[in-house]
């Protein structure tokens, strides 16, 4: 069975941003979807969210995909790193993913910290996942330097696609669809 996870964002929740329609679409592809309502979406914390995804994405193999945004990306990543050595996803796409943030608030620097300063084991993730990473930027992100499309080329060997005007793809950008991560799940 076809299976595909989306992780949100920072301050989102499934019912924001472009995840029903996203969740509609893989549907409609005969895809088992869930989109995850991650815990104190205010403040992100890896401890809290990675356990989450581990105790919730039942059986992964070769089947799911895992599709995340911002900081969901991140998540995902971490989830990754975890997994058992013979357990494999087919796919990751990963929407606006940073290593590192910018134009942040004063009150938000504490969570940010955390997610930017505890590395991540590139290795470990390549290990689960059969296909190529890709990653969706924008060349207008209000918080996501462009220079994270180049930690994603060079550590994960990533397809990037940059979109023009795209901010950060969150409902403040008014982004209800995103047609090129239908395209990009198979």
């Amino acid at each position: 069975m076809k299976k595909a996870y989306i992780v949100h964002g920072w301050g989102a929740n499934s019912k924001s941003e472009w995840f029903p329609w996203l969740k509609k679409e893989l549907k409609a592809k005969g895809f088992e979807t869930v989109v995850f309502d991650m815990p104190d979406t205010e403040n992100p914390k890896i401890e809290t969210w990675v356990p989450y995804l581990e105790k919730n994405i039942e059986n992964p193999d070769e089947e799911t995909i895992l599709i995340g945004h911002s900081i969901g990306c991140q998540t995902i990543l971490r989830y990754l790193e975890k997994l058992s050595k013979d357990v494999k996803v087919k796919k990751v796409v990963l929407v606006a993913p940073w290593f590192n943030l910018f134009n942040l608030e004063e009150e938000d620097l504490p969570i940010a910290k955390p997610w930017e300063e505890t590395p991540i084991d590139e290795k470990r993730v390549l290990e689960h996942i059969s296909q190529k990473i890709v990653c969706i930027f924008s060349d207008f992100d209000p918080v996501v330097p462009m220079g994270n499309k180049e930690i994603f080329k060079d550590k994960y060997d990533a397809e990037i696609i940059v979109m023009p005007g795209g901010g950060h793809f969150s409902g403040d950008d008014g982004t209800i669809e995103l047609p090129v991560v239908l395209e990009k799940v198979d």
